[in-house]
């Protein structure tokens, strides 16, 4: 037996009727029918909707969310749901937040910002960017810095650095980790450990290291052994205080005093908080206007492995961090089922959720069937499928349309409903 969709509020015709008729240049929308099947011999029929709903040509993304962190998807993505599903001052959430794109573009819209992820660096690194110092402020906080004052140093990250660079980086650390313990860290502090944390590891001058990896994941120091013979290059001296000047200064490029204001009234009710997606979180039950969130796929990134060398800098034992690294389907779906769980309690009745998967396993496995099974469970609703396709990406066939290969390519959207 197959099941429609339930019949749902003006707001998601108005979305689908927008989608149907989207174009981007010469491209329609294409619409499909896939049929999920449910547990007891039944299906349910969701429509699919693919075209190129945005890209990095349409709308250039704030300054502020330039920060490198793995897998995380472009500020397009939650902007395109947040503008149309939500109204300034509803409240706006992702419990897998990462570097923080749901939170802090829902800040610049005019949204509440909340959001949450169990490994602590990601509040590291979203926080200050929701209560943005000047750069004159951060100016003088760097040359009131001891940077002559390293402490004792680990020569195994030469491999990385110059001495006198990983000097500075020693005394910057020892410096953070001491107003840390002491509860004397500001927000100018927070912001220049934000900042640092992005700058440890690179491939240009504008990073503290010799030529490694992009900045979105460190590699073993036997690794950058052997990229150091292999390019048969030692570490430059790289300027600590002057590299973290200049990197503020580009986020900060398109923060003018509109932006401030904007961002000082929204955060104002907003959260940011570290724990399980899945977990009891600080969020009042029916809260919540809009969920924007891709969570771990399956085996696909080890963030714990990437993220070594900044939880070193930031003082957290990495072995500590209890993130969800699935291997099996089942163990999967039965996790993203709890995520459920706790979004339809904090969700507002007719609230939503745009949870975004991407290919894995060669497009063996379609994680999208999954999300719609999993919701069911946990009581939301599925409303449609929305395919981001992009010109210069590969195509294969998925759920009857041409879509992209690779998950780092392919945005594929489950959008649900809080009945």
């Amino acid at each position: 037996m197959t099941v429609d969709l339930p019949l749902l509020s003006d707001a998601f015709d108005d979305l689908r009727h927008e989608l149907r008729n989207f174009r981007w240049q010469d491209k329609s929308t294409i619409v499909n029918e896939a049929t999920v099947a449910l547990d007891g011999g039944t299906a349910l029929r969701v429509e699919v909707f693919l075209n190129e709903f945005w890209t990095s040509r349409q709308r250039a993304a704030h300054g502020l969310h330039e920060l490198s962190y793995r897998a995380c998807f472009k500020p397009q993505l939650p902007r395109f749901f947040i503008e149309r599903l939500t109204q300034p001052g509803d409240v706006v959430y992702d419990p897998f937040m990462g570097r923080g794109t749901t939170p802090i573009e829902a800040a610049l819209l005019g949204r509440v910002p909340c959001g949450s992820d169990v490994n602590p660096l990601s509040a590291m690194l979203v926080e200050p960017r929701l209560h943005p110092p000047t750069a004159g402020a951060v100016a003088a906080r760097l040359q009131e810095m001891p940077w002559s004052d390293p402490g004792t140093t680990r020569e195994d990250l030469l491999v990385f650095y110059h001495p006198e660079t990983l000097a500075e980086i020693h005394a910057l650390r020892q410096y953070l980790l001491a107003r840390t313990e002491s509860g004397t860290l500001d927000w100018i502090d927070k912001w220049i450990r934000m900042v640092a944390v992005n700058r440890l590891t690179g491939h240009s001058a504008g990073f503290f290291s010799v030529y490694s990896l992009p900045p979105n994941q460190a590699v073993s120091i036997q690794s950058q052994k052997k990229i150091n013979n292999d390019r048969d290059q030692t570490p430059p001296r790289r300027k600590v205080p002057n590299l973290i000047l200049a990197k503020t200064r580009a986020l900060l490029a398109d923060c003018d005093a509109q932006v401030l204001s904007r961002l000082a009234r929204t955060t104002e009710r907003g959260q940011i908080f570290t724990g399980p997606a899945a977990g009891p979180s600080r969020l009042p039950a029916n809260s919540v206007d809009l969920v924007v969130t891709s969570p771990p796929f399956l085996d696909v990134v080890d963030y714990a492995t990437d993220n070594w060398l900044r939880c070193w800098f930031c003082g957290i034992d990495a072995k500590s961090i209890e993130l969800t690294v699935l291997k099996r389907l089942g163990d999967w779906e039965a996790a993203m089922t709890a995520v459920f769980g706790e979004l339809r309690r904090a969700l507002k009745a007719g609230g939503h959720v745009a949870f975004e998967v991407g290919e894995v396993r060669a497009g063996t496995v379609r994680l999208e069937e999954s999300v719609v099974k999993c919701a069911l469970a946990a009581g939301l609703e599925t409303v449609l499928v929305l395919i981001n396709s992009q010109r210069f990406t590969k195509t294969a066939n998925c759920w009857g349309v041409s879509n992209n290969t690779k998950g780092t390519n392919s945005n594929r959207i489950v959008v649900l409903r809080r009945p």
